[in-house]
Order: structure tokens, then sequence, then C-alpha cells
């Protein structure tokens, strides 16, 4: 599997696994459900297909939790919104993924589990995230979303540029699509309040 991501980062970033399975793990995460079936799709799977498909998965398992956390630690309801838009377009995402990959005949396992790539929210992170509220806990929400949303962008790049499979990197255009419109409104949702002019 080090292999795949390789050749999957390789055609876009130098990333992928950092190194082996981190110290700790969230039990939270949720695992990954037995893929549902799927409407057959045209084309083989690539390695990188199948790699980005199992990368993306894993992002979007760290992510998760950390959105169910928006309604509990914070009462503004921008904040909510925002959380339940990127949760309602990653769930999605994240079951046509399974979709593919059952499809691809590949595992139903996470490769990823435990270990911290660009862009996962750590055990640690989810930690303080959970231990924090209010606006200190937006800014922090700002800062791993913006990181997770940008490298999820980044990925499904490459699969665009390396993928073969047409369903696989029409699924990466979506992400794309969805993650740049959702980095902007996190723009203009955490931007610093206006200095007032001197009069």
């Amino acid at each position: 599997m080090r292999v795949h991501v390789a050749l999957l980062m390789t055609a876009v970033l130098a990333a992928g696994c950092a190194g082996g399975p981190s110290s700790t793990t969230d039990e939270s995460t949720p695992p990954l459900p037995t893929p549902a079936a799927a409407t057959p799709s045209t084309g083989a799977f690539s390695p990188t297909d199948i790699a980005w498909l199992q990368l993306t998965a894993a992002m979007t398992q760290r992510l998760i939790p950390v959105l169910d956390l928006v309604p509990t630690q914070t009462t503004d309801p921008t904040w909510h919104g925002l959380a339940a838009r990127v949760q309602a377009s990653n769930r999605a995402d994240l079951a046509r993924s399974h979709d593919l990959l059952g499809e691809a005949g590949a595992p139903t396992t996470n490769p990823h589990e435990g270990h911290d790539m660009p862009g996962m929210i750590t055990a640690d992170e989810l930690a303080a995230l959970r231990s924090t509220t209010g606006k200190a806990f937006q800014r922090l929400l700002a800062t791993h979303l913006r990181a997770h949303l940008a490298q999820a962008v980044k990925i499904a790049a490459a699969e665009q540029r390396a993928g073969v499979h047409p369903d696989t990197t029409a699924l990466a255009a979506a992400v794309i699509r969805a993650g740049d419109g959702d980095l902007a409104r996190l723009d203009q949702l955490d931007r610093p309040p206006a200095t007032p002019r001197p009069t």
C-alpha cells in the first residue's frame, strides 16, 4: 500500500504515510464499512486510482469526528452551517469511495489506520478541539479544516492527472469543486475583523 500511495503522491507532491503508525490513535474514528453495491462503471482501476480512494477515505474518516463536535463546542450558527455542509458532502464522497473500492475488489479495511499524514487530524489535535469551546474552538477548527480541505483538493488534482478510471477521476473532480467552494466559505467566515478607519 505504501507503494500505491507513493505512486499517487509522486504524481503531485512528495507526501504519503508519514513514518509508521502514530503512537496515539483515535478510537472514535469510524471503521470502514463494507462497500454497498454500486452500479459498475467502465474501465479498469489503476494503482493510483485505488491509492487515492483509500487515502481520501482515510482522511475523511479523521475529519468526520471533528465536524461532529461543532454543535456542542460553539453556538455560532454560521459555523454550524458550514460544518453541516462539509460533513454532508464528505459523507457522500466517502460512500462513493467505498462503492468504487468495492467495485475494484480492494480491501475494505483502512490501510492508513494509525498513520498521520498531511491534512489528517491527529488524536492530539482532536483532543484539543474537544477541550475547547467558543471562538477558541472556531480558530482551531478553521486551522484544521483549512489544512484538510487544501490537502484533499491537492490529492484529488493528482488523481485527475494520473488516474485512469473514469468514475474515480469524476469523483476527484467533484472533491475539487466542493473543496474549493468550502475553502472560499471558510475564508469568508474566518476573516479577521476589519480595522476601524481613523476619524
